[in-house]
């Protein structure tokens, strides 16, 4: 099935809220590593801003709002075609340590 060219509508503020998000998490991730790279930062300083900045809950509301759309827009035999997709991923602590790519 290919669901390549369908198109989902989520409303704007949504959406701001997902990039404003992303911006940030992106943006802070990029400075950790340079820092990581410089020597001025190290795992915990990762963690500390994955925590302080609730890192995983704004990735799930972001995830929890694209999801709500499609439950809403697409059928029930599309939405298994992507939870399928989803389901192959790529997952922290699946693979042996030093075995990612």
């Amino acid at each position: 099935m290919d669901l390549s060219s369908r198109e989902i509508r989520l409303p704007l503020g949504e959406v701001v809220a997902m990039l404003r998000d992303l911006n940030e998490f992106v943006v802070s991730l990029d400075r950790l590593g340079s820092r990581q790279a410089a020597g001025t930062a190290d795992d915990a300083t990762v963690g500390a801003f994955v925590a302080d900045w609730d890192v995983a809950r704004r990735l799930a509301r972001a995830r929890r709002t694209i999801g709500v759309a499609l439950d809403e827009q697409l059928t029930e035999e599309e939405n298994a075609a992507i939870d399928e997709l989803c389901e192959r991923g790529r997952f922290y602590g699946d693979e042996p340590r030093g075995q990612r790519q």
